[in-house]
């Protein structure tokens, strides 16, 4: 009981810090990520932190498998470096011995892991592919911020306007002082107008402008034209969908994707179910990648769990893109691919374990042939 519960008190300590250093390195590279997005008028600046909750939340599963995997790695690598693993295959314990802590330290990790791949990273991805669309879906004039140059979504027209900010309950849809430079067909064109407001009509966004001044310009001969007006109409952009976000394999529920039999589908189950699976392998594998000479102590084994899990993850993309091309079907792919992993470990774990105990017994009985000499 005693060997239990150290192991598992080392084990909780080292994914606990190994998780906070992969969520600071995620959500630091989602924050730039999200900031830039916001800059370039792709997401609303107001949305910055609930999208990076969805990243981070839709990255954690494998995070946790991880953390989990480095975790057991370097505990079980600093039992071996400090001479304690010697002394506990000494004392009759086999390698297989260890996986009855790191399974109960884990499981709960894998459980994580399925729970969050299966039923709450698909929810997370369609919210925020809504949140997205919602913002897009967004008039041109309605995503200006007051007093800042900001360009269309097609690219094409630069907007600034001004608000009144002592009116409590101003309209987005209405501005003042509108500055609009717009180029397309050869043509620029400057307007400017005391005041704003959008108007959705079924063919599309209108922004109807009051006391203005136009200015055309051809690009081909540099001729222009002036016009002032007191009323005029100019088309920001088509008409907002009604439809909700684009339903892909990746938004949508566990239980639509296994009632639909697309290869999309499919190769989407293959990687959820794949990484629910593989979290479970990695334990295995962790154990047996710890294996190492305390006469030669080094970190090499961390450095080399971090390889063993980016190609595992990338054969778990590479099965889900054969599933997707119908070359392998779904279950069957699991099978070779995680089971023949399982298999790997699980022999791997035999192997080195008999190869401990051969070494202790030869140590031993040379030991006693020492002892007995007179």
């Amino acid at each position: 009981m005693l060997f239990d519960t150290s192991v598992r008190r080392e084990l909780a300590r080292s994914f606990g810090a190994t998780l906070v250093v992969l969520m600071t390195i995620v959500l630091t590279l989602g924050l730039v990520r999200t900031v830039g997005a916001a800059a370039q008028g792709r997401v609303s600046a107001q949305d910055v932190l609930l999208l990076l909750g969805f990243s981070g939340i839709s990255q954690l599963a494998p995070l946790l498998a991880l953390s989990m995997f480095i975790a057991v790695v370097h505990t079980m690598g600093r039992l071996w470096r400090d001479s304690e693993m010697v002394i506990w295959n000494s004392a009759g314990l086999p390698l297989q011995r260890f996986m009855r802590p790191v399974a109960r330290m884990s499981w709960l990790v894998c459980l994580a892991v399925a729970a969050l791949v299966l039923f709450v990273t698909p929810w997370m991805n369609r919210q925020a592919a809504e949140l997205v669309l919602r913002y897009a879906e967004r008039s041109d004039l309605s995503r200006v911020t007051p007093g800042v140059f900001q360009l269309s979504r097609d690219g094409r027209s630069v907007f600034f306007i001004e608000r009144d900010r002592d009116e409590a309950q101003a309209s987005p849809t209405r501005a003042r002082s509108v500055f609009i430079h717009s180029q397309g067909d050869h043509r620029e064109t400057l307007t400017t107008a005391q005041s704003g407001e959008l108007e959705l009509r079924p063919d599309g966004r209108y922004l109807s402008l009051s006391q203005g001044h136009r200015v055309d310009r051809q690009a081909d001969d540099a001729q222009s034209s002036q016009a002032s007006f007191a009323r005029a109409w100019v088309r920001i952009g088509d008409a907002p969908a009604a439809s909700r976000a684009d339903v892909t394999p990746k938004t949508m529920a566990t239980w639509d994707l296994l009632q639909l039999p697309s290869p999309e589908a499919q190769g989407e189950l293959a990687w959820r179910m794949g990484l629910a699976f593989a979290s479970m392998n990695l334990l295995v594998l962790g154990v047996v990648l710890s294996v190492s000479n305390p006469r030669k102590p080094s970190q090499w084994g961390v450095l080399f769990a971090l390889l063993t899990f980016v190609v595992y993850f990338n054969l778990i993309n590479l099965s889900q893109s054969w599933v997707q091309s119908e070359r392998l079907p779904l279950w069957g792919g699991l099978l070779v691919l995680h089971g023949g992993v399982a298999a790997l470990a699980w022999a791997m774990l035999w192997w080195r374990s008999q190869a401990i105990g051969w070494r202790l017994a030869h140590v031993w009985g040379l030991g006693v042939g020492r002892s007995s000499a007179p």
